[in-house]
């Protein structure tokens, strides 16, 4: 019974390899089981230069901080570690406290081996290893003879701790540590005359990261490792090597830095960071002057002028397109940046005004008001429907810009008093002056959707002057509407009718009324407007009255 018992216990029993988690239970090893529960897992990381020789034990620890992020700059003492230690990559096996300094000697006098461990039983260890040279033998980043040249020896143990957990720990040369890092250099200089320096980074953001900074301290050619990390791991390298003052690390990372182009994340990234850091250096600049402007508020302003008026000049149609789209999204308050240029609001009604001067012009051209002899070869080139509308193009983009930035209330009453257009508008052809019904179209869809506030006057200013000219030219609107929602502008007219007072609705309603009559859907279809004035005036004359009495 006893052997049937020790043959079933036997063939559940699962087999381990290479695992940082205790060894299952079993019949077979309790007395390993139990003590590998009752120690702590602890593993090694080495990192070794080119010319080194073997490592010291363990006698003393130093804690310093790891980043500009860690709060922790005191020194703090930690106990030795637990004296158990991965005796190749294929196994871990368990060692006595009683062989613990012998065995401690012959596995860090062997050739190095670069793991990484938590001291955390529950937590998962991450690692960094090392090409493997054969089964039994592991390899340090230089393999090349640890043994060589009797002054590299791996006298400083590098104990780095996560902050959500996790510990990784780098054995490392003390010469090629001080040399490089003038923070390690003063904590290796304390401990000086014991034979292992034992340094504690607490709150380690980034374990990866840390470590690839230290590892370009073993790098001759630090430029060729930072082509093959990138951009983005090279911003959080700077970041360490900012920290743990590693000039040659901060210079090298600078100078691949500036002469890359980057991505809107990793400027972010960048000018964070320079904002916690002041860099020395002239690389730094060149960097600075690729985050920051140096211009004043008055040159933007200007340039925003300039770029406005380039395009309202602009010959060429499908560059003028383009451009209308870009400065456009780059303008409005509705763009995907989150900070605005401020531009002049007088700087855009100059360039309005100059555009209603080139309409004036043209109109008077197609009135005949121009001798011919007197038009330039340039305008005589093209078109003079295309002409006429391209500046009304011009003029509608600047509306737009205006009303998106809460700035057109004094267009309307611009536009409302633009007499020579209005007389011009009565000589010229169907087919040239619904141009202009098509600006004043923009304004009353503005006005009657809420997204144009202005006195009443100026609508009652722009109604009289336009109301009369757009009843005459929607059929040509209906025809070649641009993009104009005709719709909606039936809706916005009748809209912006209603905000007048009674008196002058009654003079635009009658108006539309006679002018529907004969011309049928040629004209707005008003009625809905027309019901609700109705309404106001005569159903409700009554109470009306009473109050004006009163």
């Amino acid at each position: 019974m006893d052997g049937q018992a020790r043959r079933r216990h036997g063939s559940r029993h699962r087999s381990w390899c290479c695992t940082f988690n205790a060894p299952p239970p079993s019949p077979e090893n309790p007395h390993l089981s139990q003590r590998y529960h009752n120690s702590h897992s602890n593993c090694k990381t080495k990192l070794g230069p080119q010319k080194a020789d073997s490592l010291s034990k363990v006698t003393t620890s130093i804690s310093v901080p790891n980043s500009p992020q860690s709060s922790k700059s005191e020194l703090s003492i930690v106990g030795r570690m637990d004296p158990r230690r991965i005796l190749s990559p294929g196994r871990v096996s368990p060692i006595d406290h009683t062989d613990s300094l012998e065995e401690d000697r012959h596995s860090l006098h062997a050739a190095p081996s670069a793991t990484a461990v938590d001291s955390m039983p529950r937590s998962r260890s991450q690692s960094f290893r090392a090409k493997i040279e054969s089964p039994d033998t592991n390899s340090s980043l230089d393999p090349s003879g640890v043994e060589e040249g009797g002054g590299g020896a791996y006298d400083v143990r590098l104990n780095l701790k996560r902050k959500n957990g996790g510990v990784m720990v780098l054995e490392l040369n003390s010469a090629v540590l001080a040399s490089n890092s003038e923070v390690f250099a003063g904590l290796i200089a304390g401990s000086s005359g014991r034979k292992m320096c034992r340094i504690e980074v607490p709150e380690v953001e980034n374990l990866g990261v840390f470590k690839e900074t230290i590892e370009l301290m073993f790098e001759e050619d630090t430029a060729k490792r930072l082509v093959k990390i990138g951009v983005s791991r090279a911003i959080d390298i700077l970041e360490v090597a900012a920290g743990i003052m590693f000039r040659r690390g901060v210079l090298s990372c600078l100078k691949y830095l500036e002469a890359v182009p980057w991505t809107e994340e990793e400027e972010e990234k960048l000018r964070s960071l320079f904002t916690r850091f002041k860099f020395d250096d002239a690389t730094s600049r060149d960097i600075l002057a690729r985050l920051y402007s140096q211009q004043s508020t008055d040159t933007h302003q200007n340039l925003a002028r300039h770029l406005v008026s380039s395009i309202t000049t602009c010959s060429d149609a499908n560059a003028r397109n383009e451009l209308k789209s870009l400065v456009k999204g780059l303008l409005c308050k509705s763009s995907v940046y989150e900070e605005q240029p401020d531009i002049n609001k007088e700087d855009f009604y100059d360039v309005c005004q100059s555009c209603l001067s080139v309409l004036v012009n043209l109109f008077e051209e197609a009135s005949d008001a121009i001798p011919y002899e007197k038009m330039g070869k340039k305008e005589m080139g093209k078109p003079l429907i295309a002409r006429i509308s391209r500046q009304v193009d011009n003029i509608n983009w600047l509306l737009e810009i205006l009303l998106d930035r809460q700035m057109a209330e004094e267009f309307v009453d611009l536009w409302g008093h633009q007499g020579n257009l209005l007389k011009l508008h009565e000589q010229a052809s169907p087919m040239v002056r619904y141009e202009l019904s098509r600006v004043s179209a923009v304004l009353f869809i503005a006005m009657g959707t809420r997204k144009l506030h202005c006195c009443w006057e100026a609508r009652s200013g722009l109604l009289q002057s336009w109301f009369v000219p757009m009843l005459l030219d929607f059929g040509w609107l209906q025809r070649c509407r641009k993009g104009l929602d005709m719709k909606a502008l039936e809706e916005a007219m009748g809209q912006t009718l209603l905000t007048l007072p009674l008196k002058q609705q009654y003079v635009l309603f009658m108006e539309w009324f006679r002018c529907f009559s004969r011309n049928g859907t040629e004209c707005p279809n008003l009625s809905k407007a027309f019901q609700i004035w109705w309404r106001r005036s005569f159903l409700r004359g009554s109470e009306t009255h009473a109050v004006e009495s009163r």
